[in-house]
């Protein structure tokens, strides 16, 4: 059954695309709490003492929409999507040029053990994360964007398979498979 809360959401992001301008001004409230809540719940995992803030992360994912021709939006999940994707962008420009001012010192760090269901296992690197999704990109690109929607935007099962176009089951078996892959890549790096 359709979210209800989805139809404003989809029609002004259909608004936007066709160049409405004050369509993004009337999204910007419907969509920005939960995006700072994606971001906050984010951020909660990331090491202590992260400087970059839920609100800064969320308005810097709003100048990049804003300051871009906007994609062929299909409805508020796929909105998400590329917010998650934006987001990850973020994330990662940030754990580099933090660690490049380190000299190859402290990279941001996030919490995959709550990713892999797994609370014995350490902190990873946001920045060795990143370069193992590009490599799984390479071998299988849907597994990445599945990885992308669930983890960077906290989209459930049932959204990410409608940005996706897939069923359910393909998305928890996708979800699944590139955790392992993803875990065992990490674990080597980190042996490495």
């Amino acid at each position: 059954m359709p979210d209800p809360a989805a139809a404003p959401v989809t029609e002004l992001l259909v608004r936007w695309k066709s160049g409405d301008g004050n369509a993004l001004d009337a999204l910007v409230p419907l969509v920005y709490e939960e995006l700072r809540r994606l971001a906050h719940a984010y951020l909660r995992r990331e090491r202590p003492g992260h400087t970059l803030q839920g609100t800064a992360l969320v308005h810097e994912v709003f100048v990049r929409l804003a300051g871009s021709t906007p994609p062929q939006w299909e409805d508020r999940a796929h909105f998400f999507a590329i917010a998650a994707h934006l987001m990850r962008q973020i994330l990662v420009e940030y754990a580099r040029s933090r660690k490049a001012e380190k000299r190859g010192g402290a990279a941001i760090r996030i919490a995959f053990d709550q990713m892999v269901e797994s609370p014995s296992k350490p902190d990873v690197d946001l920045v060795a994360l990143d370069d193992a999704l590009e490599d799984l990109a390479q071998i299988d690109p849907q597994q990445t964007r599945v990885v992308e929607l669930r983890f960077f935007s906290g989209l459930t099962i049932e959204d990410t398979a409608q940005v996706l176009g897939i069923s359910e089951s393909t998305v928890k078996r996708d979800w699944n498979t590139a955790k392992a892959w993803l875990y065992r890549e990490l674990d080597r790096t980190a042996a490495g």
